[in-house]
């Protein structure tokens, strides 16, 4: 007569299923997931410039990079000397321009004769990546 009196023979299965330890483990996989995400960032580690001009990278294309032991890499790929032109070819007809980031520490004339092989393979535009210099609270130093 009671609610929690049954009747003999009469089976109630769980009416409901308890979904809290389900959203618990959710929860802690998308908390993993959102600190783990910006470590995954891959790249190769240049030095590079800094410049008050110029706008960041915001889409990805071909980044052609040159480390300071004047190793090249296309995009994250290493590549050997000999095959870059071959490969530079290639890629032209597909991008017209690329965007090139050289260690800060290369001499001048290493970066130009690198933009002087791009634009024999027919690179049209050459892009040079750089970081933007911190600027101090009272402007720049125009001295």
């Amino acid at each position: 007569m009671g609610g929690n009196i049954r009747q003999s023979g009469e089976h109630r299965g769980l009416a409901e299923i308890n979904v809290t330890p389900l959203v618990d483990v959710i929860l802690v996989l998308l908390i993993i997931f959102m600190v783990s995400a910006p470590m995954m960032q891959s790249g190769i580690d240049v030095n590079l410039p800094e410049t008050t001009t110029g706008a960041a990278l915001e889409e990805q294309r071909v980044v052609i990079t040159l480390t300071a032991d004047k190793k090249l890499y296309i995009n994250n790929d290493i590549i050997h000397p000999e095959l870059f032109a071959d490969r530079m070819t290639k890629l032209a007809t597909l991008k017209k321009e690329v965007f090139l980031k050289a260690d800060k520490t290369l001499p001048y004339g290493e970066v130009i004769r690198l933009i002087g092989r791009l634009k024999k393979a027919g690179i049209e535009n050459v892009a040079l990546v750089t970081l933007p210099v911190e600027e101090e609270e009272n402007g720049p130093d125009r001295n």
